[in-house]
């Protein structure tokens, strides 16, 4: 018994150094794998080959062996696969939550992996001694509760992580009712974990949809603004973003919703965006009362000097050609009077309407620039409040001079329509259109000139939108205005 002993152990030690081996091998042979694999796969989620590295180590060598596969195959896709390569870096947050998770999921692996094995060789020690059965199944039931305890330890720990995270966080079941609810979800709307599960978020928050609730249920990721109410009754506007969590047969179970308080930002956005408003406002009134004193004073200054020149052209000599020559620049100085005074506010926009102001506009436009300009005005239209009648106007304006500038159009078309809900005009040319980055930029309003920036923000005070479209046969506008706001005061 003695001789035997030292060689059981001498065997037992070659297994477990073998196991240990085999382990380490494993990871090796995946990680090369995984590299040779790389032009197919790219370096998104390096973990593929591990995962079945760390299920063969966790069923054929045991939990040690496994973790070591787990630590080696950890190691090798930090130095060969998170860039920059070859080097030991820090990990950036988001490679630090894929290693987290990769070792999060291997750990479940091996143990559920270990403690299949343990099961195993506890029903082949069961039908060898029956006798023990009893005490080897109370064993198991221990280790089981033992590893899910491990489990849900560590489920907790996950856990805590998101509690570190400053946005609100929570996860929606299936009959939309809150099951989890972090801290950061806490410190925004006020409501404790035990207080906020159980409830719907739409109830418990009064949440303000963008669009309606069943569209972004049913997307797999959705991102957008939403109002919601706290528990002392402030009004916050979020940034939100929608995951839909579901079974492995595809079915929803849930949704996480992430949200991250915006309200200062918008608030500081709709202050800035009233400022622009009441500044193109205040330019408007400036250039009308500069009109009005171009028109008033210089106009009439300038007119009666024409008449008095054009007394002395009567008289013989010198003098009356002089007069003649005098008498004309002072003719070209009223012309350019009246075209700057009318450029800056034209007076038939306050006398006669807005139909007549654009096609006086239109006309000069077309005679001074060379491009056809097809306007379609409706007959007989009415009257609307000033500060529409302003946008419109202005709209045209800055649509034709940029028109004139950049597209290389011949040809535009001008549409005024007035419909039940809204008044519409459209402004298409036949130029070289817009580059499709440029596009996007404007339409998106993260660049842009004054002018389409000014346009925007009046017709967005109004109530209305701007459109912008583009290709290669040229670009359209399209402002629009709801009804409500185009009727004067009174009426």
């Amino acid at each position: 018994m003695k001789v035997a002993e030292p060689s059981l152990l001498t065997h037992a030690l070659k297994r477990t150094i073998a196991n240990y081996a085999m382990g380490i091998l494993v990871a090796v042979a995946a990680l090369a794998l995984r590299r040779t694999l790389s032009p197919a796969l790219g370096n998104q989620n390096p973990y593929h080959t591990l995962w079945l590295a760390v299920v063969f180590s966790a069923w054929y060598c045991g939990i040690g062996p496994a973790i070591v596969t787990v630590i080696v195959g950890g190691l090798g896709i930090w130095y060969w696969f998170l860039p920059p390569t070859g080097s030991w870096h820090i990990l950036t947050l988001q490679e630090l939550y894929g290693m987290l998770g990769f070792t999060f999921f291997s750990a479940l692996i091996i143990l559920l992996g270990e403690s299949t094995r343990r099961v195993i060789a506890k029903r082949q020690a069961a039908e060898e001694a029956l006798t023990h059965a009893q005490q080897e199944l109370e064993d198991r039931v221990q280790e089981r509760t033992e590893a899910l305890e491990r489990i849900a330890a560590e489920v907790m720990e996950k856990a805590t992580l998101l509690d570190l995270a400053n946005d609100a966080i929570f996860v929606k079941t299936a009959t939309g009712e809150i099951s989890y609810w972090n801290q950061g979800a806490e410190r925004l709307y006020g409501w404790s974990m035990s207080e906020a599960v159980g409830h719907a978020p739409a109830e418990l928050l009064r949440s303000e949809y963008p669009v309606p609730l069943s569209e972004i249920e049913s997307s797999n990721d959705w991102e957008g603004e939403i109002c919601h109410t706290t528990r002392n009754g402030n009004r916050i506007i979020v940034a939100s973003r929608w995951t839909t969590l579901r079974d492995e047969s595809g079915v929803p179970v849930g949704w996480l919703e992430i949200n991250t308080d915006i309200t200062a930002r918008k608030r500081a956005e709709d202050a800035a965006r009233a400022l622009g408003v009441r500044i193109l406002t205040l330019q408007d009134e400036e250039h009308r009362r500069i009109a009005r004193g171009l028109h008033d004073s210089l106009g009439q200054y300038l007119t009666a000097l024409k008449i008095n020149l054009d007394v002395l052209t009567t008289s013989n000599g010198s003098a009356a050609a002089l007069a003649v020559e005098c008498s004309e620049i002072a003719e070209k100085c009223l012309t350019e009077t009246r075209t700057i005074s009318h450029l800056l506010h034209p007076p038939m926009l306050d006398e006669a309407g807005l139909g007549s102001a654009v096609r006086w506009y239109v006309d000069g436009f077309a005679e001074r620039s060379g491009i056809t300009v097809n306007l379609n005005i409706p007959s007989g239209l009415k009257r609307m409040h000033h500060d529409v009648e302003v946008a419109l106007f202005r709209a045209v304006q800055e649509s034709l001079t940029n028109i004139h500038r950049h597209s290389g159009a011949s040809a535009v078309d001008i549409d005024l329509k007035v419909e039940a809900d809204k008044i519409r005009l459209k402004i298409a040319d036949n130029g070289k259109g817009i580059p499709p980055d440029r596009l996007q930029s404007l339409i998106a309003g993260t660049t842009g000139g004054i002018g389409i920036a000014g346009m925007r923000e009046r017709f967005r005070d109004l109530s209305g939108s701007l459109e912008l479209h583009s290709n290669s046969s040229g670009a359209t506008l399209v402002f629009s205005i709801p009804t409500e706001r185009t009727r004067l005061k009174g009426k």
